[in-house]
């Protein structure tokens, strides 16, 4: 799960394993495998670094 932040400054907290793709238009719009679509205020790369993070920590031994 990854923490985003909506346009109206809500945080929401998204399961990553359901991310499609992410477009930058100039938002930030997370696709979901279900076609729920989610503008973030997060940039792209900041979203891939926090995918990248949240995989780290369930991959990796304590």
């Amino acid at each position: 799960m990854i923490r985003i932040t909506r346009l109206n400054n809500t945080e929401l907290i998204v399961n990553a394993d359901l991310i499609e793709f992410i477009e930058a238009t100039p938002d930030t719009i997370i696709t979901l495998t279900t076609g729920q679509k989610l503008i973030a205020s997060e940039p792209v790369e900041e979203i891939i670094e926090r995918v990248i993070a949240f995989r780290r920590r369930i991959t990796l031994p304590d």
